[in-house]
């Protein structure tokens, strides 16, 4: 077995996932690849192949961090967004503040909503939040998407920084749905006391 940190098809995640290098991921694909891989360089699997005890720990740990930071990289259109750019070499920008005052105005605003509802434990705001957000997730994926092949690289730093602020309301509101149904399960438990 080789040396999965030293193997030069796994300098790009895309490779390592068998993934083509598009913005549109399979994810079902990309999970199945994970667990093929993670089953691949597990401690065990490594060690059959190599004497040394230590050293097969080392690489496979050393598989087993690369492995999940090209799984994170590639499963949410953020971070995947920036290792396109990056890729590209097109990533040095991506920590400039977003221009669009429209854009930052309704995020903020958007911001707030979820933060009241989140406090409120109010259900229906935070059902209503989720496809809004959705939706921009999707219109902001396809603006990317778009920049990228054309190389239209200002366009597709733009999206990148917008995906980034998104997928942060996205997994809020997810977060915040899942505790207002928490909250409404242990609220049903304590009828039954």
């Amino acid at each position: 077995m080789t040396d999965i940190t030293q193997e030069a098809q796994f300098d790009n995640f895309f490779a390592l996932f068998e993934q083509p290098v598009q913005f549109e991921v399979n994810q079902s694909s990309l999970d199945q690849h994970l667990r093929l891989l993670q089953k691949r360089y597990h401690p065990d699997n490594v060690a059959k192949n190599l004497a040394d005890a230590a050293q097969a720990q080392q690489q496979s740990e050393q598989a087993s961090a690369l492995i999940n930071q090209a799984y994170q990289a590639l499963s949410a259109p953020d971070s995947r967004a920036s290792y396109m750019l990056d890729m590209a070499g097109q990533a040095q920008n991506l920590e400039h503040s977003i221009a669009d005052l429209d854009f930052l105005e309704d995020a903020m605003q958007m911001r707030i909503e979820l933060d009241e509802a989140i406090e409120d434990k109010d259900r229906p705001t935070l059902q209503q939040l989720h496809p809004q957000i959705t939706e921009r997730l999707t219109k902001q994926s396809k603006r990317f998407s778009d920049a990228y092949q054309s190389k239209d690289w200002q366009t597709a730093i733009d999206a990148t920084q917008k995906l980034k602020f998104l997928v942060k309301l996205n997994a809020d509101v997810t977060t915040g749905l899942d505790e207002v149904a928490t909250s409404e399960h242990s609220d049903d438990d304590d009828l039954y006391v």
